[in-house]
């Protein structure tokens, strides 16, 4: 080997050397802490007590029908609005129907859970079928939750009259036929806050 490459060698060893010795001699303080953090989110649950609101057998023009249920909080989180979707389906007796059943059926949701009488919103079936859920909500949730929504854990009752219009003119076509209603509530949260 010649003395170059010795000189070369014993250079970098000695580097080496040194920085070992001093790296094991450097000391300084150091401290740690270790923290843990959760993130759990709420749960909105929302429930219909019953959830069979109406079931009535052989109605005729002119009868009406109020039935009264409870919106249910049953989550962690309060519920600033409820929406509400309508859906139907109509079993004709006859096949010689010209008429929705639907737009004979009269829904008017009340406020005034005493006498029942006031009412804060009247459709028929079929417009309330077409109406958006929002829509819905922006005419009955105001006077049904009138501290501005549905508080965790707590409930709220809505009285709705159904009526099966009498129009003063012919409605045999109707005689037989029942409808299946499908009211689907959903709930929405309050706006997210600082915490």
């Amino acid at each position: 080997m010649s003395i170059k490459k010795k000189l070369g060698l014993g250079l970098a060893s000695a580097v080496l050397g040194i920085s070992l010795i001093g790296g094991g001699t450097y000391a300084y303080f150091s401290d740690t802490e270790v923290t843990n953090n959760t993130f759990a989110a709420g749960t909105l649950d929302l429930s219909v007590n019953p959830t069979e609101i109406i079931n009535v057998d052989n109605i005729k023009p002119g009868d009406t029908m109020v039935r009264t249920f409870e919106l249910i909080n049953d989550g962690t989180l309060d519920i600033s609005k409820v929406l509400l979707d309508t859906d139907y389906t109509v079993n004709d007796a006859n096949s010689n129907n010209s008429e929705d059943f639907g737009k004979h059926i009269q829904v008017s949701f009340l406020s005034n859970m005493d006498k029942l009488d006031e009412v804060i919103f009247e459709t028929s079936l079929a417009d309330l079928k077409t109406m958006s859920p929002e829509a819905v909500a922006e005419e009955i949730n105001p006077v049904i939750f009138e501290d501005g929504g549905l508080e965790a854990d707590t409930l709220d009752d809505l009285s709705v009259k159904f009526e099966f219009v009498d129009n003063g003119q012919d409605q045999n076509e109707f005689q037989g036929d029942s409808l299946e209603l499908k009211w689907t509530f959903t709930a929405e949260q309050t706006e997210g806050e600082e915490r």
